[in-house]
């Protein structure tokens, strides 16, 4: 312990530590780049660019923002920007079902049940892995899965900021390593095939031509994050005091029959509801899929449906627990319970008020597509070999990824770019693709301005009130660096060996 705490490594991290606690706060940095936007996009509008958007195939044009017409659009749309932020929806509707499910007892008697039979030392890869599947249900993992992660922590005697950062780093940072289809696997199939189709028109994209890769990266992401978590962020939380309100923190005390009893009916109730939900799914004409019979689309309704469900599969169960157990008396119970976890959520709400208008202001001004089509365009004229191409790829969006966020917007943005030029190459849109997804998962823990970034922070100032975004990032950036370097080789070698990347995935197109 002594040995790591005193490491270069650690000495370091304390730094990023100390420098990032004096950021101001999160809402306070969000309002900044607001500010910073507004300029930025008043200079650079009077400017003209050759960079053309390959979304409408014209020239870049930043849109200044302080004009008078943009300032009264602003304000006409700033209520309708604040209550169209995805992520505050989907935190705040999932918080509601998972609230009562917590206050009920029922979320703490189920991990007390799990802790039982779970060995000690197989919580951090299990936490890890969880986090990782949990990207088949979107934003679920942020939601449900990062909170858990703390309590399950906790309660077996860990520092629950650990868990925290180990449930982070599967979340998002191995963002694209799943070995079950989600729909994100679509969505980037489509921009990628559109940009192949510049080269050869006749190309057909699997939309799983990642799938092979993406599972075997799972088991990489689960092994990295479970030597940084255990080896690196715990040594260095060993002497951080939890000190948050008792009263706030779950407690697991042992199980009377009463509560015993509650806990598997309440379970019985989430299982036949999972139940239900499969066996509504496995028709091919089940409402639940889109027009074409799918289920892992975007417009499939299964998958617009997701956050509604977390609310319902545990609210259901929450209830039955809390009133068989006797932690509910009547329904104002429950709705206390909503109202707590609401209560828990009014830091995040301000943020988030905050965080919407600045992403929707740098959207709006052209700066974020100017910047990653000239950083795009940057890599091309350099003309180097494939190998150190897809490395620059990576890293070019990794450092992109700081500033747009959306995994989408930046591909539509860069695939009718990058992979063109790499199949004039000889390399494939299918690796193209992997190599974007790897840039953009590895480096979305250590940027502030990821939406869901400043929820995290919440999470942690649950247990440790003085958790600030410096905190936070000096967790997290162990496991992005360690995971941007271990990715890149894993993906090199899997690319040097000639293993399939997915289905239907291949590595050599015409030269256009």
């Amino acid at each position: 312990m002594q040995q790591v705490s005193s490491s270069w490594v650690t000495r370091a991290l304390d730094k990023v530590e100390r420098v990032g606690n004096k950021l101001p706060d999160p809402a306070i940095i969000f309002f900044i780049c607001l500010v910073v936007i507004w300029v930025c996009s008043a200079i650079f509008s009077q400017m003209t660019f050759d960079a053309l958007d390959p979304r409408t195939g014209e020239a870049i044009e930043v849109k200044n923002l302080l004009t008078g017409a943009a300032i009264a659009d602003f304000l006409s749309r700033m209520v309708s920007i604040f209550t169209g932020f995805a992520p505050l929806g989907v935190v705040l509707v999932a918080m509601l079902g998972v609230g009562v499910a917590e206050h009920s007892g029922f979320i703490s008697a189920g991990l007390k049940r799990m802790l039982d039979s779970t060995p000690k030392t197989l919580l951090t890869p299990m936490v890890v892995l969880i986090a990782i599947v949990s990207h088949t249900a979107t934003d679920a993992g942020y939601v449900l899965v990062i909170p858990l992660a703390g309590v399950i922590f906790y309660a077996m005697g860990r520092h629950p900021l650990a868990g925290i950062a180990a449930a982070f780093a599967g979340v998002s940072g191995g963002f694209c390593a799943n070995f079950i289809p989600s729909a994100i696997d679509p969505l980037l199939q489509s921009f990628t095939q559109a940009a192949a189709q510049i080269i050869d028109p006749d190309i057909q994209i699997n939309p799983l031509n990642n799938w092979f890769f993406n599972s075997a990266s799972t088991l990489l992401i689960v092994g990295i994050g479970w030597y940084i978590t255990d080896k690196v962020v715990e040594p260095r939380l060993q002497n951080v005091e939890v000190d948050g309100d008792p009263n706030e923190i779950p407690r697991f005390d042992e199980l009377s029959v009463k509560q015993t009893k509650a806990l598997r009916v309440a379970s019985l109730v989430m299982l036949l509801g999972i139940i239900t939900l499969v066996l509504v799914l496995i028709p091919e004409t089940s409402p639940m899929r889109d027009v074409d019979g799918q289920l892992t689309t975007f417009s499939a309704p299964i998958m617009q449906s997701i956050v509604p469900l977390i609310f319902l599969l545990f609210l259901l169960p929450g209830v039955v627990y809390g009133f068989m157990s006797g932690t509910y008396t009547s329904t104002k119970d429950m709705i206390d319970s909503m109202t707590k976890a609401m209560q828990g959520m009014s830091y995040y709400i301000v943020m988030a008020f905050f965080c919407a208008l600045f992403i929707d202001a740098f959207g709006k001004s052209n700066l974020g597509a100017l910047m990653a089509i000239n950083g795009a365009e940057f890599l091309k004229g350099m003309a180097l070999p494939p190998m150190i191409t897809i490395v620059g790829i990576i890293l070019l969006t990794a450092f992109v990824n700081l500033f747009v966020g959306s995994s989408s917007a930046k591909w539509a943005l860069l695939g009718p770019i990058f992979v063109p030029m790499l199949m004039q190459l000889g390399i494939s849109p299918d690796l193209t693709q992997a190599a974007y997804r790897l840039g953009d998962s590895s480096s979305n823990i250590i940027t502030p301005l990821m939406p869901y970034f400043p929820l995290v922070v919440v999470y942690c100032q649950r247990y440790v009130k003085s958790t600030g975004i410096g905190t936070l990032l000096s967790l997290m950036l162990p496991f992005s660096i360690t995971i941007l370097i271990a990715w890149t080789i894993f993906l090199l070698i899997y690319w040097a060996l000639g293993i399939p990347l997915g289905i239907q995935s291949s590595y050599v197109y015409p030269a256009g």
